[in-house]
């Protein structure tokens, strides 16, 4: 260590330091604007000088090495007129347009003017005109803002080791770009952000537009729209690692069932996914499927929560992933937990809900039986009718028994013989019951669970099914690959229809579905079907079976002191999951309607949470089970990275699946799995990046 004495204030700085960053770490503000605090400095700006005692002339403090004994000066009326006179110099062919540029109020420059005192309009030489560069994914460049401070070109070539971005010259000017100005997916470019993260004046910018609060959510989209906010980046770039225990680890740190997630989590990740902007999103479940299926469980088992005895006793009705997620935490904090469950085994809609060529059913119990391991106490085949008479023997209720009534529509026939409900027939389905279908199947709706009625059908030995729904193609709410194995299987989709009525037979038995084609399908301000139908469509489709998969509502009656919802769902307070009696809880399904497994598994922990503290706890169901990740900036250069394919499963072919219940997709295989994780953008690695601070930053200092 050295000492300096900068401003008459006396600083200890590490040898080999520059006065400027000696000054900057010391609270002391040199004004600086090609400096930044992660990058090797250039001394591109000019106004950073300073005068050291003993030297001629003032001298950029960027490059000026400290030395033991040096005094140094930062303001005088010579280091000031050099400033402004560099300012100026960069503020010639700069826009004056501060008040409409998308960095306004946040740009560096701008903010420099304002601490040195300079006129923007004092010096206007020329204007740049260069053409905004907006045909890249991601992001805009706008080069007629550029001040060439270089720290784009520094942070890519320098910090992350893609070098694609340098200096161009187009005619006398100079501009930042790739080489030979290709698009940033042709140079090979990474898309990690770091050169609009460093950028001063936002010349290179983010394409999305945020306030400083959603920076974090709006960058890193994938763990920003996880329900359990499951640190995705993390995992995925463990398992590029090919350190599967340590990226399952950092999976059950958010989430049970994580194994049946990587089958069936609707991933509402991968649609928002920045990647899908170069080409196309990470294949995230895929990923977590792997880690899951690979997991030893070194890293986490033995490590989780165990509090000690509370005394306190909880019921949770309902064994699904939302209520057992709940039960699982709430042993965990030391409450002795029993649950209710109406049906033989654990899962829910996972075990009886889900057909089993989606969702193995020993995945299921493994899983169920981890945490009931943890000394829940569980009753099966026990259905709760009366809930507040728990509230007797236990001191918190929680109600989470999902949704297992369908929904039938109120449409001329529905009263025929060969009537079924969705949630009727794919638990009889899962537990080999009779299912009472025919050969020639309609199904009305147009989610997953439509296609698993429909494909469950097949396997049964359905001769022809069709499946029709309001929705467009486009809006159906199914995922395409469901939509899209159907089809391989011979099951039939009609989208845009409109149901007219069901037909029957002389028997009272459904004949057939008789439909029009839909030219618009809306909801007004009341959620009220708006539908514009096409003349002259009326057709009719021959069936004896008809399933109705257009919706799920609760199937609790009475309990008249706990409020009600739409469709008999259990009103509750979103936050704290507290229904209007006191000491009775709701979670999952039965509060919102049916979402998902991963919603419901999220919902679970907030009502964990909440019960907890209820109970006198503090609320924290956090575990940390997964080893520190050292996130290296240099990801280095990727020869085609942006045009890098997304890694397809293994999914057994139409033949050799519609006729049983055996597993169809198999997840993406060894050999590709790390390379679709490295095809993470790693949009986390962006806040890393050190944020400059302001002359204001400095305070009294400044």
């Amino acid at each position: 260590m050295v000492s300096i004495t900068v401003d008459g204030k006396k600083i200890e700085a590490k040898e080999g330091t520059s006065v400027l960053r000696a000054a900057l770490d010391a609270g002391i503000y040199i004004p600086h604007l090609c400096h930044h605090p992660d990058l090797k400095d250039i001394s591109a700006c000019k106004v950073c000088f300073v005068q050291v005692e003993g030297h001629d002339e003032p001298e950029t403090s960027c490059n000026l090495t400290v030395e033991d004994g040096m005094v140094v000066v930062t303001k005088n009326e010579e280091i000031d007129k050099l400033r402004k006179l560099a300012m100026e110099l960069i503020l010639a062919a700069h826009p004056e347009d501060c008040s409409v540029c998308p960095k306004y109020g946040k740009c560096e420059l701008q903010n420099l003017i304002q601490y040195l005192g300079v006129a923007p309009s004092r010096m206007r030489l020329r204007a740049k005109g260069f053409q905004l560069e907006d045909q890249n994914p991601l992001y805009d460049h706008e080069m007629n803002r550029c001040v060439l401070c270089g720290r784009c070109v520094r942070a890519c070539n320098e910090l992350r080791g893609v070098k694609v971005l340098q200096y161009n010259r187009e005619g006398l000017e100079i501009k930042v770009g790739a080489l030979h100005d290709k698009l940033l997916k042709d140079a090979d470019c990474r898309f990690c952000g770091a050169c609009a993260e460093v950028c001063p004046t936002g010349s290179i910018r983010d394409r999305l537009v945020y306030t400083a609060a959603e920076k974090q959510d709006k960058l890193v989209p994938c763990r920003a729209t996880c329900p359990a906010n499951t640190d995705i980046p993390r995992y995925v770039r463990f398992v590029k690692e090919g350190k599967f225990d340590e990226a399952a680890a950092v999976i059950r740190e958010k989430l049970t069932f994580s194994e049946c997630l990587g089958h069936v989590c609707s991933h509402v990740c991968e649609g928002e996914c920045r990647r899908q902007n170069v080409n196309e999103s990470i294949s995230i479940r895929n990923i977590k499927r792997y880690a899951a299926e690979k997991d030893t469980g070194s890293l986490w088992r033995g490590k989780e929560k165990r509090l000690p005895d509370t005394g306190k006793k909880v019921c949770v009705i309902g064994a699904g992933p939302a209520g057992l997620t709940a039960a699982y935490y709430l042993r965990k904090q030391g409450h002795a937990v029993t649950v209710k469950e109406a049906l033989p085994k654990s899962g829910g809609m996972l075990q009886y809900g889900i057909p089993s060529y989606r969702m193995p059913r020993d995945i299921v119990d493994k899983e169920a039986d981890y945490m009931i391991s943890f000394g829940i106490n569980i009753e099966y085949n026990t259905k709760v009718e009366d809930v507040m008479s728990l509230k007797n023997e236990f001191d918190a209720v929680l109600i989470a028994i999902g949704n297992h009534v369908g929904t039938l529509l109120p449409m001329e026939g529905n009263d025929a013989d060969g009537i079924l409900l969705n949630i009727d027939f794919l638990r009889n389905a899962s537990m080999g019951n009779e299912t009472g279908l025919g050969k020639k199947v309609i199904v009305l709706g147009g989610g997953n669970v439509a296609f698993d009625c429909a494909r469950s059908a097949k396997r049964l030995g359905a001769e022809e099914i069709h499946v029709a729904c309001l929705e467009a193609r486009d809006k159906m709410t199914a995922d395409d690959e469901e939509i899209e194995q159907a089809g391989e299987e011979g099951i039939f989709v009609h989208p845009a229809q409109a149901f007219e009525k069901i037909m029957k037979d002389a028997n009272g038995h459904v004949a057939g579905v008789a439909f029009t084609d839909i030219l618009s399908f809306t909801f007004d301000e009341n959620r009220r079907a708006i539908i514009e139908k096409k003349e002259g469509s009326y057709h009719e489709i021959e069936a004896d079976t008809v399933i109705f998969a257009v919706g799920q509502r609760c199937g609790l009656e009475g309990n008249d002191e706990i409020e009600r919802g739409r469709a008999n769902s259990i009103a509750v307070d979103e936050k704290a999951k507290t229904t209007s009696v006191e000491g009775i809880f709701a979670c999952g399904d039965v509060t919102y309607g049916t979402k998902s497994v991963v919603m419901a598994i999220a919902d679970g922990r907030k009502a964990a949470e909440s019960i907890d503290k209820f109970l006198g706890g503090d609320g924290d169901i956090s575990e940390v089970l997964a080893p520190e990740q050292i996130r290296d900036p240099y990801i280095g250069r990727w020869e085609g990275f942006g045009y890098a394919e997304r890694k397809q499963p293994k999914v057994l072919s139409a033949s050799e699946r519609k006729d049983n219940f055996n597993m169809v997709d198999f997840g993406i295989c060894d050999e590709e799995i790390c390379g679709e994780a490295a095809r993470c953008l790693q949009c986390d690695l962006r806040f890393d990046i050190t944020t400059s601070k302001s002359w204001s930053d400095y305070g009294k200092e400044a």
